[in-house]
């Protein structure tokens, strides 16, 4: 899941208008901003092996860290409590760990089996809706939509930046993901950590949207 998990973090600006959207952005994400960090390290590993069987070319064999259940609750915890020690706003901080959780969830939904439970577990999660794509789009882009509603009814645009900031933003999102769908399998494991990388962009392009909005009407 991509562009589903962004849906969240638009829609949970609803329930914590205090938090801003990069932050929540960065807590729906977080699983899959340090997962690239770790492949490059050789902690975690994939396997790219294209299959018409499944919209995705890629085959995770060993994520335990980043994408277990234990490790996102443990993940969530760290960065709930940090945010809350930061911003002292615990409130936003139950949700800001929520939504890390909440990454691996909505895994769960579109992943083959592959999501271990715990590091060294034998049992592993996974409905494999990736397995049809019709299937996956019914899923992601109703989510991502609810979410873009639900931040564009919550805040408003104080100026033109906050305005074609947040639609660009929401286009390029949806360009990534016609291209992880649509395009061409990566190279290599590398080149995967290395665009993966590239998702932090997204999360300051959120904090700098949401600097030129403000929740409620002006």
């Amino acid at each position: 899941m991509f562009i589903g998990h962004f849906g969240i973090g638009f829609g949970a600006k609803a329930a914590a208008p205090k938090v801003s959207l990069g932050t929540l952005f960065l807590a729906a994400q977080f699983i899959d901003l340090i997962w690239p960090t770790l492949l490059l390290l050789g902690v975690e590993t994939v396997r790219i092996a294209p299959s018409a069987h499944s919209i995705t070319p890629l085959v995770f064999e060993h994520y335990p860290i980043s994408h277990s259940l234990l490790g996102a609750a443990g993940w969530g915890v760290v960065v709930g409590v940090l945010y809350g020690w930061l911003r002292k706003d615990w409130r936003g901080a139950w949700l800001v760990g929520a939504l890390v959780v909440s990454h691996w969830l909505l895994d769960a939904i579109v992943h083959l089996p592959d999501l271990p439970l715990y590091p060294g577990s034998e049992t592993f999660a996974g409905m494999g809706l990736w397995a049809s794509l019709p299937l996956t789009l019914a899923v992601e882009l109703p989510l991502f939509l609810l979410g873009v509603w639900l931040y564009a009814r919550s805040t408003q645009a104080v100026n033109a930046k906050g305005k074609w900031g947040f639609v660009s933003l929401v286009g390029f999102l949806l360009l990534v993901h016609a291209g992880n769908l649509f395009g061409e399998p990566p190279p290599s494991a590398d080149a995967i950590a290395w665009v993966g990388q590239s998702q932090w962009l997204l999360v300051l392009w959120a904090y700098w949207v949401d600097r030129h909005r403000r929740t409620g009407r002006l």
